[in-house]
């Protein structure tokens, strides 16, 4: 009997995914000597908006997210989706 994926499964294999992808870019941008292939796996684009503060005067709200995106990361996201497919 196969298993029904939703999408909240989906959503969080691809987030653990990136998270996962983005510390291993971390680590290995620490471990690799200075060069080419460091440069490769470590060069990043960063997708989101700064912080936004909304003050209400009896609250303060503030929000903002940025997505920190490599190589290595992308890799993870690739490899948490061939999980989910082959999972579920």
């Amino acid at each position: 009997m196969a298993r029904k994926l939703t999408i909240g499964w989906l959503i969080l294999a691809i987030f653990l995914g990136a998270i996962i992808g983005g510390v291993l870019g971390e680590l290995v941008s620490v471990i690799l000597p200075g060069g080419v292939v460091k440069d490769f796996f470590t060069r990043s684009i960063s997708i989101g908006f700064s912080p936004v503060t909304l003050n209400l005067v009896l609250m303060t709200f503030t929000l903002g997210f940025t997505f920190k995106l490599n190589i290595i990361g992308v890799i993870g996201l690739i490899v948490a989706a061939y999980i989910v497919r082959w999972y579920f």
